[in-house]
């Protein structure tokens, strides 16, 4: 069912706007189960007796298992109800995060974390099909600046929640929590949400192989993957070693580390809807183009610096957020315009593999970069910025490129909707 004629190009319908807001609470589940696990790595370690190296692996299983998941799961992901898929992934995800909240040894954590990262790695590329389906270009950028909120608020509610829970109890109540609250989303999905089939409609591949087989062999998805790669590098090259530069390099204290990811945070959420209605407004490559270079500067600034007073990393900090989101929020909005009806479910299901994998071959090349000093700082964190802002640049040149074929392929009015101009009057009048 598509649901764009259901309102106004302007306002979201009570059933669109229920549709969103059950979407980003898929993905708040998705990117907490996946956040949390680093927190928890202070009370998990000695709990279960392992090392820094156990516990490394069981953090990567997630990342590696749920990018071979989009990879198996692409040539099937259009054959069904996308509500269908959704449903029983989410079903595999909750029950591998019991599972986690459930594991007495590391072996069984890193089975549960397998199983975890198989069906979760496939629920952010539902979402963003279904979001593509449901809602036509022209809005969408707010759609995934809503969505996008998710990641903000699991840093703003999720972690400090978990860890309390955490702290209270032990590591395993965080992750049966999660599992109480996913069986409550599912619910609601289950009951409310409307089949989203349209696409079963169209002519299908027989074969799920081929259909993989012609969406990874188009050059202007391979073009889009590479700029998901891409765009995904820079966040995981920063992310890993952030807490630890902020104590040992910018003289931050430990425990004010929570202020900083929860005003971070909260910018997020009020600048993501925004950011969204900003690029439907002005153009998502306009707005995508902005947050390059407002991104740019600020990993710039933020790689060179030296002791620093904590109001000013906060205002650094929540920038250079608000400069990646701005790429992120209409790069996704421009990259749902990019596949074919019958191939939205494949195309998002490798995008979100190749974000996964990418990721975790980021946060490894930054490991081979970042060295720690004989004083207890970070060395070389400033070639990180270097790095991050070379990707930024060669995935501007990509998406500039991949935009003008969109455009070459899209109508007038749906063109006007990735720059912003007005759309052509084919009439004349």
């Amino acid at each position: 069912m598509n649901i764009a004629a259901t309102a106004s190009p302007l306002k979201f319908s009570r059933y669109q706007k229920f549709v969103v807001g059950i979407l980003a609470f898929l993905q708040f589940a998705v990117i907490l189960d996946f956040m949390l696990m680093s927190p928890l790595g202070a009370v998990i370690m000695p709990a279960l007796a392992i090392g820094p190296k156990q516990f490394g692996l069981v953090v990567s299983a997630y990342a590696f298992s749920a990018g071979l998941s989009g990879l198996l799961t692409a040539g099937f992901a259009d054959r069904f109800d996308r509500k269908k898929i959704l449903l029983f992934f989410y079903i595999g995800f909750i029950a591998g995060t019991l599972w986690c909240g459930l594991a007495q040894t590391f072996q069984a954590l890193l089975l549960a974390r397998i199983v975890t990262g198989l069906f979760g790695g496939v629920i952010g590329s539902v979402v963003l099909a279904i979001a593509t389906d449901l809602f036509p270009l022209q809005i969408r950028g707010r759609v995934m600046g809503l969505i996008q909120t998710a990641f903000a608020a699991s840093q703003v509610l999720g972690i400090p929640i978990g860890l309390y829970l955490s702290n209270r109890w032990n590591w395993h109540v965080p992750f049966l929590a999660m599992a109480a609250l996913g069986v409550l989303g599912g619910l609601i999905v289950s009951w409310r949400m409307q089949p989203v089939a349209d696409h079963l409609g169209l002519p299908q591949e027989h074969s799920p192989w081929m259909h993989l087989l012609h969406t990874v062999n188009q050059p202007r998805y391979l073009a889009a993957f590479a700029t998901t790669a891409l765009v995904t590098t820079g966040g995981f090259m920063l992310m890993p070693f952030g807490s630890a530069y902020v104590v040992n390099n910018l003289g931050i204290n430990l425990h004010s580390l929570p202020m900083v990811y929860l005003v971070t945070g909260l910018c997020t959420i009020f600048f993501g809807p925004l950011i969204g209605k900003a690029a439907d407004a002005f153009g998502k490559f306009r707005v995508f183009t902005l947050g390059t270079a407002l991104s740019i500067v600020m990993v710039l600034v933020y790689t060179h610096l030296k002791v620093i007073s904590l109001p000013m990393l906060i205002v650094i900090n929540a920038v250079m957020f608000v400069g990646i989101f701005s790429r992120m929020i209409p790069f996704q909005a421009l990259m749902s315009a990019m596949p074919a009806n019958t191939q939205r479910g494949s195309f998002n299901a490798i995008g979100a593999s190749v974000q996964q994998l990418s990721g975790g071959l980021a946060s490894v090349v930054a490991g081979h970069i970042v060295t720690l000093g004989t004083d207890g700082k970070l060395q070389h964190f400033d070639t990180i910025g270097y790095v991050v802002v070379g990707t930024s640049l060669v995935a501007f040149v990509l998406l500039w490129q991949l935009q003008r074929g969109i455009g070459n392929r899209l109508s007038p009015q749906r063109v006007a909707a990735l720059i912003a101009e007005p759309p052509v009057n084919k009439s004349g009048s």
